[in-house]
């Protein structure tokens, strides 16, 4: 990022990020061009993008939306809990990501996620949003034949390499309202989810203000804030994209990878878990039916 700092970067508007001459450089959308902070452009319809952040982590939250509580017919949590996704996990606008051969639960989810600006340690609820460079689109991705073994951690579910676009750039947060927004998440063109503040359980600045007493944030970490009812799997060929008002729209397609899972450790296997979150199946239906796949 500019010497500016990467706040007031974001703020004037360099919120893309791209691959150019080899290297991440940041820019700022101008028509069907680029400007990169060095002055150059480049044409927008041949960018590579990356994600819009450079984060020393990235954390993501698990229900928050009431939608998707009504919708698994599960306890309204009194907070929110966490988990980490690894930087790996990074993608970006126009990226692929990769569905590995020989499963079946790939899921999309629509989210509105958060980019920290400076320092946060300890800030209130009132002061939260005032620490935030900006917001983005994300579809925080996740493979569900691994349920079975993740037991909350989300490590080999959501951690996994690209499981996490981002883009297409980063708006500025005094540009946006997380207390006012509308998320829609597309695949193959029909609106599969639909969801917005009024629908959020723990608002933005509290999610933020609940992490930082216990979590240092810092410039450039990234915060998920939690997706709406109707995540389901994705298949190869699909594109999938997640769309904010204000912010736009993060497009990617699924492509199979012929990656081989053996070895040590957990494999894929369709649980109970798996169809209860990846299909929203009610529970005793979920486990009657995974019973069944076991014979």
């Amino acid at each position: 990022m500019s010497d500016m700092g990467f706040t007031e970067a974001i703020e004037a508007g360099y919120g893309v990020r791209v691959l150019h001459g080899g290297e991440p450089r940041w820019g700022r959308r101008e028509g069907e061009e680029i400007l990169l902070e060095s002055g150059e452009r480049i044409p927008e319809a041949g960018a590579r993008y990356l994600a819009p952040a450079e984060p020393t982590k990235i954390i993501a939250v698990h229900l928050t939306y009431r939608s998707r509580v009504e919708e698994y017919g599960a306890r309204v949590p009194p907070e929110p809990s966490y988990f980490l996704k690894p930087p790996t996990a990074l993608n970006g606008h126009r990226g692929v990501v990769r569905w590995p051969a020989g499963t079946r639960f790939l899921n999309y989810e629509g989210e509105l996620a958060v980019i920290v600006g400076r320092r946060m340690k300890g800030v209130g609820m009132e002061e939260a949003l005032s620490c935030v460079a900006g917001y983005t689109c994300a579809n925080d991705v996740g493979l569900h034949d691994f349920r079975h073994a993740d037991r909350g951690s989300m490590l080999r579910v959501k951690g996994q390499d690209g499981f996490l676009p981002l883009g297409p750039e980063v708006v500025p947060a005094s540009r946006f309202d997380p207390e006012d927004f509308a998320l829609r998440t597309y695949l193959n063109g029909e609106v599969v989810q639909e969801g917005g503040a009024e629908d959020l359980l723990f608002g933005v600045a509290y999610q933020l203000a609940d992490l930082c007493r216990l979590i240092t944030l810092e410039p450039g970490d990234v915060v998920l804030t939690g997706t709406p009812a109707n995540s389901r799997p994705m298949r190869p060929g699909d594109v999938v994209e997640v769309e904010i008002e204000g912010i736009g729209r993060l497009s990617n397609t699924v492509e199979e990878w012929e990656v081989d899972l053996s070895g040590p450790g957990e494999r894929p296997e369709v649980s109970a878990s798996t169809l209860h979150v990846a299909l929203a199946v009610p529970e005793d239906e979920a486990e009657r039916l995974a019973a069944g796949e076991a014979r």
